[in-house]
């Protein structure tokens, strides 16, 4: 299966792991609904701007934003970009391929590019996978690959000298041995003897 961390950098302040995440690979074929106060659309340029209370969903993927820009290439590939929300904040949620868990997404702005299968979380980012979580400042997660990128700018936390200092943080759930299947969740195995075997 997929690994659980790649690699972890403390001090340059940037780490990339891989989460057991796969985005739902039906969503891609599914049509796109939009709903939004107000829509603009440029034909000519290929952008359409949809603007207030803007809900995006395809399949199980859903985008809530106050703002998305969305233009296409001369192939067709489409690149998004939400800003605000609730809070100041777009959010993105999405079910994982093969499972019943979501990935969750926030940030202040929210960047899809759908040529390079990438999504980019900006300021004030989230990135929750199952149990484990990733905040910071930017979050990058490549769906090809299939890991993820955060760092953080300067943060709230102080070092040794009481400089400020850039903190990224992550929450990874042990999934060692000791944890349960997904398949053995239900009632226990019983064995009974055969009526077609007879004995010696």
């Amino acid at each position: 299966m997929m690994p659980k961390f790649a690699c972890l950098v403390a001090a340059s302040l940037l780490f990339t792991l891989s989460l057991p995440v796969c985005a739902e690979k039906a969503d891609r074929e599914k049509p796109i609904n939009l709903e939004a106060d107000r829509v603009s659309m440029d034909d000519i340029n290929k952008v359409q701007v949809f603007e207030g209370n803007v809900i995006l969903t395809q399949g199980t993927l859903q985008l809530r934003t106050s703002r998305l820009v969305i233009t296409q290439d001369a192939d067709g590939f489409q690149k998004g970009v939400a800003t605000g929300g609730a809070n100041g904040l777009a959010r993105f949620r999405q079910k994982r391929e093969g499972s019943e868990e979501y990935i969750e997404g926030e940030g202040e702005r929210i960047e899809h590019d759908a040529r390079a299968e990438k999504t980019d979380f900006y300021v004030r980012a989230w990135v929750k996978s199952g149990q484990d979580e990733v905040r910071g400042q930017f979050i990058s997660y490549d769906a090809l690959t299939e890991k993820y990128l955060a760092t953080n700018g300067r943060g709230e936390s102080k070092s040794a000298t009481g400089e400020a200092q850039a903190r990224v943080r992550a929450i990874i759930q042990p999934k060692g041995k000791n944890a349960a299947p997904e398949e053995n969740k239900g009632e226990p195995l019983l064995l009974k003897p055969s009526g077609t075997v007879t004995p010696r």
